[in-house]
């Protein structure tokens, strides 16, 4: 049974591709049923990918081929908690190598324009100490990064 809330997201008749790509990125993520257009519509064809269901790391989603009228923003980001530097490496470089592009503080951008927040669990840890200090000096550390380097935010942490 579908889930009752879904994440729906919007392409440009790409959103196969793009479920793909996540599915075999992310863990716990999966193309489920596509739904193909029953007649023409105004950016497709009958028998087009309308609908692609599918999951990134555990969160249900539907892929809408709805045409070029819409884009995704930044307002709009998947999180993703990292548990050591290679995971965090691993999946910053498969988005930014597959077309998609860097920003900062553990921000990138897919060739989709979703962004993607690579967050390693030790900077949310770092930025949480109650040492008001040691987090300033993380968060100051995470201000000059694009990929997050888990190493020198630790260092920053102990001063």
């Amino acid at each position: 049974m579908p889930s009752k809330n879904t994440v729906c997201l919007w392409f440009d008749g790409d959103a196969l591709e793009a479920a793909t790509f996540y599915a075999k990125t992310f863990p716990d993520s999966a193309v489920g049923k596509i739904f193909r257009a029953p007649g023409d519509y105004p950016s497709g064809k009958q028998g087009d990918v309308l609908t692609v269901e599918f999951t990134v790391a555990g969160i249900p989603c539907i892929g809408l081929n709805g045409g070029p009228a819409f884009t995704h923003s930044e307002a709009f980001s998947f999180q993703i908690a990292t548990d050591d530097q290679a995971e965090t490496d691993r999946l910053w470089n498969a988005i930014v190598q597959n077309g998609g592009q860097e920003s900062a503080c553990g921000w990138c951008k897919d060739r989709w324009g979703l962004s993607w927040q690579i967050t390693p669990r030790a900077m949310s840890a770092a930025l949480a100490d109650p040492d008001q200090a040691a987090a300033r000096r993380a968060f100051e550390a995470m201000m000059t990064m694009g990929k997050i380097d888990i190493a020198a935010i630790e260092a920053a942490r102990r001063g």
